[in-house]
């Protein structure tokens, strides 16, 4: 039985830059109201490499109710309980790694390219966004040299739109993992969605693991790749898991 269904935001539940598509968001708003009512439809929640306040945001009008991952896993807020939590593994030292990331970003990435913006609001993980997936691909050797360099214990994870430096002790699986002890539910009662490389770790733990078919091939080699892109593959996902619990 999968008793928590949990997606990524950016290439799943809506594209970067694009507008919302509204109609598949509202029936999974709609099935994860049913959750409250149906012990075979699972709830829904984020586990984002997004700030707090983005994913805060969906997660409000979405009318989730669960605690949400986001910065990869990083951090944990409950809006219930208004309760923040710091993966216990990201450390002093690993916070000063990610300063001086932050650091060589803005020298060397944001002030060089274009329309590069940082992310801001991040406290477990240095990002930066650009829309040019091109651009995107001449920041990141850049990017990954100088953490394969410098900082062994972190690791660089990317989107088309996007490039983020995460602490390889807390990622989205280990995030997973925190959520799922919040909870008090087994790894195997929980399905995911992802579209990135970033994504893995969470695909490889769970018990039903998904991708939309715009993913990257590291993520589809290790889930279940749905007919549709971003919101609708989530939709299909959703729909599958509570499929997969009215026959158990």
């Amino acid at each position: 039985m999968i008793k928590l269904f949990i997606t990524d935001l950016d290439g799943c539940m809506s594209m970067p830059f694009e507008l919302p598509n509204w109609d598949a968001l509202n029936e999974i708003r709609a099935l994860n109201e049913l959750s409250q009512s149906d012990p075979t439809v699972p709830p829904i929640t984020i586990c984002t490499g997004r700030p707090l306040p983005y994913a805060e945001a969906i997660h409000q009008w979405m009318g989730m109710r669960l605690p949400f991952l986001f910065e990869s896993g990083g951090g944990m807020y409950d809006a219930q309980s208004n309760s923040l939590t710091w993966h216990s593994l990201f450390t002093e030292k690993r916070l000063e790694d990610i300063q001086s990331v932050k650091e060589f970003l803005q020298k060397e990435c944001v002030s060089k390219f274009d329309e590069t913006i940082p992310e801001f609001a991040k406290h477990t993980d240095a990002g930066l966004i650009n829309p040019d997936p091109k651009k995107i691909e001449a920041l990141l050797p850049l990017v990954e040299s100088f953490v394969q360099e410098k900082y062994p214990n972190l690791e660089v994870h990317y989107t088309d739109v996007s490039i983020n430096v995460i602490s390889k002790a807390t990622n989205k699986g280990e995030g997973i993992k925190m959520l799922c002890k919040q909870l008090g539910l087994g790894l195997l009662e929980t399905a995911y969605i992802g579209d990135t490389g970033g994504d893995v770790p969470a695909l490889k733990i769970v018990g039903k693991a998904f991708a939309p078919s715009n993913a990257k091939e590291v993520a589809k080699h290790v889930a279940e790749v749905a007919p549709f892109e971003a919101t609708e593959a989530v939709l299909y996902a959703y729909k599958k898991v509570i499929e997969f619990n009215r026959t158990v």
